[in-house]
């Protein structure tokens, strides 16, 4: 970066850390601060585009391929970029937070690409940031071996056998409390791209591949615009030739799913593929039409990749991957091999048949969450891909998908079971305790479990409040008897926030986003503010009521406000909105 560069304040609001200096050096905070004077005030803008677009689609505005970018559709002549070096064979991808066991079993798993997890499979404290940045210096450096107390060894294997690695930031919605610029947190997927790029973009060209990125939670071309002009400034900083970098866009939400062949375009210097995501983006269907009854979806479980809408959505994503020569991703396969002979068996039966289906659709690869899954996976792709890479050359021109296709659920549409929303409230529970103690990528029920696991529990709570096939009481009862259940079985589980947060994000009238920028906010940051004293001027503004809350994220209540000490007078007394959740069809 050049010495001449006006200085670009970025002011750290934690108590150092062990190593944490080597990661928040004035040079690498310099850059973050170049990234966030430059592209801040335009994330602000397009997370009100955002709302805009909300309130459009709530009130009745037709969802629709966009008119103004017909003619990127359809000129047949542009494409993406190549395959960069690492990015060409996908066939197996693993993904997880970047700890350090973590990292080494992904990176020696047999998995091509390593997918490091800042947003959905990360609890964002501020010691997994900056320890998941050095976890990926030091893997990138070769000295990331280590030896467990119990004597167990972690050690990587010969580089030429290790996954590439691909690092995902956390979305546009969230913040950075502890880096601060212009009195304002930093946006957080700015921090995780930007500490990232700085220390390892050098290192990963120099060791044979590149930094390649996963972008998260897109809503459109704009967005992908955004991204697109902070690679070109970030590899102009540290003159590094621009189509360096590579970034696979995740098609997680509704809206981006009419836009995928502009996200490509936006992209295009810098676009590695497209990636199906299927929880995020049966959870954005619900945030987007929840309010209309001809969207009211079942149990999750009930709501699978053959379903004729979500099978438009991958045809789609396949075509036009294809015709752009990107690769296209498949989706994730979570399940933790069991040490049960059939529990196994029966596990691997199902991720076989979502793999061997992906493969023959014309997916270049696909994800897995556990080492476990490697070679499942592998076999699948394999007996279609042979000794090929990829199947970019299948264009799937057969495939001719409407907007009626993507938005088509009545077929898979119905009320919830018993189980479905029993099971909907552990999990969310479950994980929401996990998340508060740092905890991003959780064991539930013989499954690695996210954010994006979480969130679609809850929304699916909501909905089935809102339109009345689910009634409140029945909510509290089940959710009185897993919050139990949790403080028995866990005794550091802090069971009112835990309820607390529970009730906020799924019980209330008007749904929040998500859960993660309130909760943040509430739990990981001002609880870790109020054992240090370090707090920023911004913070105490927004807890005196006196500053508004940063853009990308909801009115903060005081702590007082998030810790009742009587559950129960609260059951009793609850919040107005609370009280009134499900009253409105």
């Amino acid at each position: 970066m050049s010495t001449s560069a006006p200085t670009h304040r970025v002011h750290v609001l934690a108590p150092p850390g062990h190593r944490h200096d080597e990661i928040l050096t004035p040079a690498a905070l310099d850059f973050v601060g170049h990234l966030a004077a430059a592209f801040g005030g335009r994330r602000k803008e397009l997370l009100k585009e955002r709302r805009r677009q909300a309130l459009r689609l709530a009130s009745g505005s037709p969802l629709d391929f966009p008119v103004a970018t017909s003619p990127v559709r359809a000129d047949p002549t542009w494409r993406v970029a190549p395959p960069a070096p690492g990015l060409t064979d996908r066939r197996v991808e693993i993904t997880g937070p970047p700890d350090r066991r973590t990292a080494v079993d992904a990176l020696n798993s047999g998995a091509r690409v390593w997918m490091a997890d800042f947003e959905d499979a990360t609890s964002p404290t501020w010691q997994n940031i900056v320890g998941g940045q050095l976890t990926l210096l030091d893997a990138i450096e070769r000295r990331i071996d280590f030896t467990t107390a119990d004597g167990k060894e972690y050690r990587l294997a010969d580089r030429d056998r290790l996954a590439t690695i691909v690092v995902r930031p956390r979305g546009w919605h969230l913040v950075e409390e502890h880096l601060e610029f212009d009195g304002e947190p930093v946006p957080a997927s700015l921090v995780d791209f930007g500490l990232y790029f700085f220390h390892c973009a050098r290192r990963q060209i120099e060791a044979g591949h590149g930094p390649y990125f996963y972008l998260p939670k897109l809503e459109n071309r704009y967005e992908a615009r955004l991204w697109n002009d902070i690679f070109v400034l970030a590899q102009d900083l540290l003159g590094i030739p621009r189509g360096t970098v590579r970034a696979t866009v995740l098609i997680e939400t509704v809206t981006a799913a009419v836009e995928m062949e502009e996200i490509l375009h936006e992209l295009r210097e810098h676009s590695s593929g497209l990636n199906a995501g299927r929880w995020d983006y049966l959870f954005s269907l619900i945030k987007t039409f929840g309010h209309r009854t001809d969207f009211l979806l079942p149990d999750r479980v009930k709501v699978t990749m053959t379903a004729p809408f979500m099978r438009a959505y991958t045809d789609l994503l396949v075509r036009t991957c294809h015709r752009r020569g990107a690769h296209a991703i498949g989706c994730m396969s979570a399940q933790i091999p069991s040490r049960d002979p059939a529990a196994a068996e029966a596990a691997l039966a199902t991720v076989r048949l979502d793999k061997e289906r992906e493969a023959e659709d014309g997916f270049d690869g696909s994800w897995v969450a556990h080492p476990g899954l490697v070679p499942v996976c592998a076999e699948a792709f394999d007996a279609v891909l042979d000794d090929r890479p990829h199947q970019l050359d299948r264009t799937r021109d057969d495939v001719e998908v409407t907007v009626a296709d993507l938005l088509s659920t009545r077929r898979v549409g119905g009320p919830p079971t018993p189980d479905g929303v029993r099971t909907n409230i552990a999990v969310a529970v479950r994980y929401f305790a996990a998340w508060l103690r740092g905890e991003g990528a959780v064991a539930l029920d013989g499954l690695v479990e996210d954010a994006a696991t979480a969130e679609i529990a809850r929304v699916q709570i909501w909905q089935w409040l809102r339109h009345r096939v689910l009634d409140r009481e029945t909510v509290l009862r089940l959710l009185d008897h897993e919050i139990d259940t949790l403080g028995a079985a866990y005794p550091w589980a802090d069971v009112d926030a835990v309820r607390a947060l529970f009730e906020r994000t799924t019980l209330s009238v008007e749904l929040p986003q998500f859960f993660t920028p309130e909760a943040y906010s509430r739990h990981l940051v001002r609880h870790a503010q109020r054992a240090t004293g370090v707090q920023s001027a911004h913070a105490e503004a927004r807890t005196r009521g006196t500053g508004a809350p940063s853009a990308g994220t909801e009115a903060r209540p005081t702590a007082a406000e998030a810790r009742p000490t009587d559950a129960e007078a609260r059951r009793r007394h609850p919040d107005p909105q609370l009280q009134h959740a499900g009253a409105r069809s």
